[in-house]
């Protein structure tokens, strides 16, 4: 028993030994990274996202929220009395300036205009009649056959019978009119609502319950407003005479509807909201805005040329400001303050510290610090051409212990001197690299030993 407890023992102190071994060796690997240990991540090339700086246009646009308003909306009401004898259109359907969407009952109108008619053609006969007498009246008068007072009372019958026949014209126009009003016709062309009377309903002259509804469909307007401080800019092309174009999205701003012109400025400014409403038209060909839709605007105020243009996920924003990430020949990147200008959707200018053909990275920059090795994989045979050179003052290589300036330093160390940075606090570490950055900076990249 004795025996047993011995061997027992030592296979525990050959045990505890391979452990303590194991523990030594990973003490005094010289591993290039220690994740969360030292914040010097990076055991290999960082897959990432690239684009390519392009010269471009960049469109200065004002965003507003806008609402679709017909240029016409016409309730239709009759303007005769009597019953609904047909309809002649359906709910929906597009109709055309003077189309015939219902019909009254046209008899007793017409009866009107028949017996205006006839009554006209009376009073024509006796004012032709009363001219005859005239003349022969005027005839008599020269011969002295007749007094004068007869002459004169004759004239005055014909003014009187000229007067009924005007009369007489006159009803027989209103009485047309009114017949025509039978006939309930589109006033403009566009989309008819939901029909409001049936076949049959007698219906009167201007009554509330209009038969139907046309709103106009094309050309489209879009009412939306734009901040007070906006105004300058957009009254300054208006003045010029420039056409602005405005493009309608729908209300998740994701789905472009359909692309029209500022047609018109309102002529003072809202005071409870700030804000000044402007007009825009839109074909609408293909009916695609709806009126009293929520529309999100977009208003080309004028475009900015030859710009330096790369997405806007490339743009990351530090302490110092903005910065991107520029792809050398040899797969490294290094950080870059830049300038950025105006932002035209997906796409942002920039005004210092980039040109054309850079390559810049636009996903995985968080994984990136200064120096780092990338690799492309969705575009692996793609030719990085040489970076632009860094405006002074732009580069953030040589800030160490700033974003990524660290890490850049830390894989120039030697092992021994990694060993050192390991034992040290992060304030004493940072100190370190800082006194040595010039040093370091002159070595060229340590090979990286992975664990």
């Amino acid at each position: 028993m004795l025996a047993l407890l011995k061997k027992y023992q030592r296979f525990g102190w050959i045990g505890l030994g391979v452990v303590l071994l194991v523990g030594f060796i990973w003490l005094i690997k010289p591993s290039g990274a220690r994740v969360n240990g030292g914040h010097f991540d990076g055991l290999g090339p960082i897959p990432v996202g690239v684009a390519t700086a392009h010269a471009g246009d960049i469109h200065i646009v004002l965003n507003g929220l806008g609402t679709v308003t017909p240029l016409a909306t016409v309730e239709v009401r009759p303007q005769a009395s009597g019953p609904i004898v047909a309809i002649n259109f359906n709910e929906g359907q597009m109709v055309k300036a003077g189309d015939v969407l219902a019909r009254i009952d046209p008899r007793p109108y017409q009866a009107a205009l028949d017996q205006a008619k006839a009554t006209l053609m009376r009073d024509a006969a006796s004012l032709a009649n009363a001219r005859r007498d005239l003349g022969r009246y005027q005839a008599l008068a020269k011969l002295n056959a007749i007094s004068a007072q007869t002459v004169a009372t004759q004239a005055m019958t014909v003014k009187q019978d000229e007067g009924a026949v005007a009369a007489d014209r006159a009803g027989v126009e209103t009485a047309a009119l009114n017949l025509s009003y039978t006939d309930i016709k589109a006033p403009v062309s566009g989309r008819v609502g939901l029909r409001q009377v049936d076949l049959g309903n007698l219906v009167t002259a201007n009554q509330a319950t209009a038969i139907a509804v046309v709103t106009q469909m094309q050309p489209m307007s879009v009412l939306f407003a734009v901040p007070e401080d906006n105004i300058d800019a957009v009254m300054s092309a208006v003045r010029a005479g420039k056409s602005m174009e405005v493009v309608a999205y729908d209300r998740n701003d994701s789905t472009k509807l359909a692309t029209g012109r500022l047609e018109s400025v309102d002529n003072q400014i809202d005071p409870s909201t700030g804000t000044v409403k402007l007009r825009a038209l839109f074909d609408n060909e293909d009916g695609a805005l709806f009126p009293n839709q929520f529309v999100n605007v977009r208003l080309t105020v004028r475009t900015l040329h030859d710009q330096t243009v790369v997405p806007g996920a490339a743009l990351q924003q530090g302490a110092d400001g903005a910065y991107v990430f520029v792809v050398s020949p040899d797969k490294t990147v290094s950080m870059r303050a830049v300038t950025p200008g105006p932002v035209d959707g997906a796409n942002v200018a920039v005004d210092k510290g980039l040109k054309p053909g850079d390559t810049v990275v636009v996903d995985g920059a968080d994984r990136l610090t200064d120096g780092a090795e990338v690799t492309m994989p969705n575009a692996p045979g793609k030719a990085i051409a040489t970076p632009s050179a860094a405006p002074k003052g732009s580069t953030l290589v040589a800030q160490a212990g700033r974003r990524g300036g660290m890490f850049a330093l830390f894989r120039k160390l030697t092992p021994e001197e990694r060993q050192k940075l390991r034992a040290m606090s992060r304030a004493d570490r940072i100190a370190w690299l800082r006194a040595h950055k010039d040093e370091l900076a002159k070595r060229s990249t340590a090979p990286v030993v992975a664990q």
